[in-house]
């Protein structure tokens, strides 16, 4: 039987997590977004200010995929919450629950954590990931939608807190 393992990723990792994320990108046929490099990720998850965490799953010694994960907080609950910012096991691997392994190991960091929630966005196209969600027991929010400020807009929203009055 085969052996899944699952360990916290240090530094020695960034070069293997950048790939994971090329390889998620390149499925989300999203790739020309990827802008990260091993020297970001290094400074972004272990750097003096660490603002994200991971786990690397390997199956039989091999990397099979990864969970990347970080705090937020909920103001109705009071308490910090994780979000999973990505969820990947290269395709070969899929099937085998290594996947169900990095999320089950992720949830239990948010129970440990004293965490009232774990959170994700799943794109509306991707039906393995929201079937596999749902057999877990989450519940897509319909009533909520994602938005995001990058690039230019971002930077002119930060910009216009000087022409204030």
């Amino acid at each position: 039987m085969a052996a899944i393992e699952i360990v916290r990723a240090g530094p020695e990792h960034a070069a293997l997590l950048l790939q994971f994320i090329r390889s998620l990108a390149q499925y989300e046929k999203l790739s020309d977004q990827v802008v990260a490099t091993e020297e970001s990720l290094k400074e972004a998850m272990f750097g003096g200010r660490s603002v994200a965490e991971a786990l690397i799953a390997y199956y039989d010694g091999q990397p099979a995929g990864m969970a990347l994960y970080f705090h937020n907080f909920s103001t109705f609950l009071a308490k910090p919450g994780l979000y999973l910012e990505d969820l990947f096991v290269e395709p070969q691997y899929r099937g085998r629950g290594i996947g169900k392994a990095l999320l089950a190991e992720v949830a239990a960091i948010a129970v440990e954590r004293n965490c009232g929630r774990l959170d994700w966005a799943v794109l509306h196209w991707n039906e393995p990931a929201i079937r596999f969600y749902e057999n877990l027991g989450a519940t897509a929010l319909r009533d909520w939608v994602l938005f995001r400020l990058s690039g230019e807009a971002l930077t002119r929203l930060a910009q216009s807190r000087t022409a204030r009055c």
